[in-house]
């Protein structure tokens, strides 16, 4: 008999966190974790709050410098925080906002009308999780300052400039801080790129500010600056700058109880839709209220004009919400003055008001546009009836090519190899290019927990073409079949058969152009599967070197080089591998397929926005912008070796 020990649990054994300890034992409370994406958010939160400056009205200009030494400035000429001292703590009010959770001005509307940070944590939080952070305010004809590490102050707010004369009435808030190292463990620093997506989203949504980025790491010194008077308006055309469209962007703003709301609609003869929704102008990439506001006006909407019309027949149903959205670019941005976010990260909103008022606001201008517009109406309406007629064919499709459970195993593809392992989550599958390169993998692989799907060719451009035509490709279906979740209103990724799927191209343009296709697919019509982590790509090597009967594989030209250097170059054997089927089966497995030394690159998407347009500019119909794309990149182009 085993006695289990119980430990003991008394009052001595509960804690209490002081100040911002708390945030600094749980970052994932409050930025999100500890990668690389919960260190962009330390920006994120700093620059929130300049921008609640300016829908106060109070800024027009914000600067973001990212230094030498990772550290980063965020500056505005909002009203500054204040300094005096506050009436309840006795202490500088600007310490205070600094150094106390849910200590801030947005929690009764005195302060601010409309705000994005609202629990007070954001600027705390940030403080916490920076080696050190330094805030300057200018207000009151003086500049004041104080300096923070780890969160906790270390002298008390001091005066250090007296403002010149002719400028005694400037003010703002200039943050410099730089990132905690012993929290961020495993990240390198910002990413230009996402910050610059990031950025110019805020720049739309709060139109007549100007955002300047300036990244000083590198030489030259990389900027941009965002500045549109034309709002969402100018962000639905900056997203179908690649597309034909239908009609001219139909746009409506009005304020309704106190909810501001902003609305921009165009549709395009693209198949994916592209809709983006922000609250306070926080991007929210799971939507809420607001998104379901507007789908559902826009479906009803369309619907009521199309009977109206004579559009739709007696007999005919009505479009479904995925007819009335192939195509539709649209954005809906909502100013409320107590939004309710499903957690501090605010990624989905949840006032419940929202969506009736989204709803009347879109109904209103787009029945109005649709009347006034003839023309235009008609090609969206033939573009909802062209979309539904493709729906129907795909759903008779999609009964023959889905397997409605795991069990069915007779509907497997023949040329799957699969696993004997029945817990999906131990299993893994690798899609293959080529019959050669599926060969080896199947002789090299691990039986009991490896799937090898060999693809003939190059899958359809899923990009180019509706679900119904997707549907009869063999390689499509054959991919669909083996893992089992489904597509287009049938997916669930709980019939998922593989935890990682994991494709496996060989190390040329060929490769990454079957890489590139794959990737789209999965982006369009099985997004889940990224935003849950189970796409992988796999990175097998560019050579095997050889000397004295010692073995290394090397899978980039740097790394080449430096392994001939350190081998002195000296009777080396070099092999390049041009293709995966030039492996056998032994080193396919110890490159590429061993758990203990593969590289596996997990697919993620940290802008949707950028995806989308990525993917359309790549893969689309549009010719200018992709021919653009290679002559810019044409040096990197040729360094290939085809």
């Amino acid at each position: 008999m085993v006695t289990q020990v119980i430990p003991h649990y008394d009052a001595e054994d509960i804690q209490v966190l002081e100040g911002l300890e708390a945030v600094r034992r749980r970052p994932g409370m409050y930025v999100g974790g500890t990668d690389i994406k919960a260190l962009h958010h330390l920006i994120y939160e700093v620059v929130d709050n300049s921008i609640d400056e300016a829908l106060a009205g109070a800024c027009d200009h914000i600067q973001i410098v990212i230094h030498p030494d990772q550290s980063v400035t965020v500056a505005d000429n909002g009203r500054g925080i204040p300094v005096a001292p506050h009436p309840q703590k006795k202490i500088s009010t600007l310490q205070l906002v600094m150094t106390t959770l849910h200590a801030g001005g947005k929690f009764d509307g005195g302060g601010y009308k409309v705000s994005g940070g609202l629990h007070g944590v954001g600027v705390s939080a940030v403080n916490a999780l920076s080696e050190w952070m330094e805030v300057e305010v200018k207000r009151d004809g003086k500049v004041f300052r104080q300096r923070y590490e780890r969160g906790v102050p270390t002298g008390p707010v001091e005066v250090v400039a007296t403002l010149p004369k002719g400028h005694e009435h400037e003010t703002g808030t200039r943050s410099t801080f730089r990132f905690d190292r012993t929290i961020f463990k495993e990240v390198e620093g910002y990413r230009y790129e996402t910050l610059v997506q990031r950025f110019r989203e805020m720049a739309f949504v709060t139109k007549g500010v100007t955002i300047h980025l300036r990244d000083e790491r590198e030489s030259p010194v990389r900027e941009m600056t965002f500045y549109f008077e034309g709002g969402i308006t100018s962000f639905v055309r900056y997203l179908n700058r690649n597309r034909n469209v239908l009609h001219p962007v139909v746009y409506v703003e009005k304020n309704v109880d106190s909810i501001g709301v902003e609305v921009a609609i165009q549709y395009t003869d693209a198949y994916a839709e592209s809709v983006y929704s922000f609250a306070n102008t926080i991007h929210t990439v799971d939507g809420g209220t607001h998104l379901t506001g507007l789908r559902s006006a826009l479906t009803r909407t369309i619907n009521d004009y199309a009977r109206k019309q004579g559009l739709l027949k007696e007999n005919e149903s009505n479009f479904s919400g995925e007819d009335t959205r192939e195509g539709l670019t649209a954005i809906v941005s909502i100013k409320h003055p107590d939004p309710q976010f499903e957690s501090q990260t605010k990624v989905k909103l949840m006032n419940a008001e929202v969506k009736s008022v989204v709803e009347s606001v879109v109904s209103d201008r787009l029945g109005s546009f649709l009347e006034e517009n003839p023309r235009a109406a008609k090609a969206v309406i033939q573009k909802c009836l062209t979309s539904a007629r493709a729906r129907a064919a795909a759903r008779k499709a999609r009964d023959l090519v889905i397997r409605k459970s795991a069990l069915e195993s007779m509907t497997l593809p023949g040329k799957l190899a699969d696993c004997s392992e029945r817990d999906p989550n131990q299993t893994e599958i690798y899609i293959v290019e080529g019959d050669s390169a599926g060969g080896s993998a199947k002789q090299g692989r691990d039986r009991r927990f490896q799937a090898i799907l060999p693809l003939r060719g190059k899958i359809l451009n899923t990009e180019r073409a509706r679900l119904d035509k997707i549907l009869n490709n063999n390689e499509v279906k054959a991919l669909i079949t083996a893992l089992g979740t489904g597509i287009g209103d049938d997916f669930n990724l709980d019939g998922l058969r593989y935890n990682r799927i994991i494709v496996m191209c060989d190390a040329d343009v060929d490769g990454a152009h079957i890489r590139t296709l794959l990737l789209t697919f999965f982006f369009r019509y099985m997004q889940p599967l990224i935003e849950e982590g189970h796409l992988y790509i796999a990175q097998p090597p560019l050579y095997r070197i050889e000397q004295k009967k010692q073995v290394h594989y090397v899978y980039t030209e740097e790394e080449k080089e430096a392994l001939l250097k350190k081998l002195n170059g000296s009777n080396a054997t070099i092999q390049r591998y041009k293709g995966l089927g030039e492996m056998n089966p032994e080193q396919l497995w110890e490159t590429t397929m061993d758990p203990e030394n593969r590289i596996l690159l997990q697919v993620t998407i940290e802008d949707a926005t950028a995806a989308d347009k990525t993917f359309d500019m790549l893969m689309g119909s549009a010719v200018p912008p992709r021919k653009r794309f290679i002559q810019t990149h044409a040096k990197s182009v040729r360094n290939l070796d085809v």
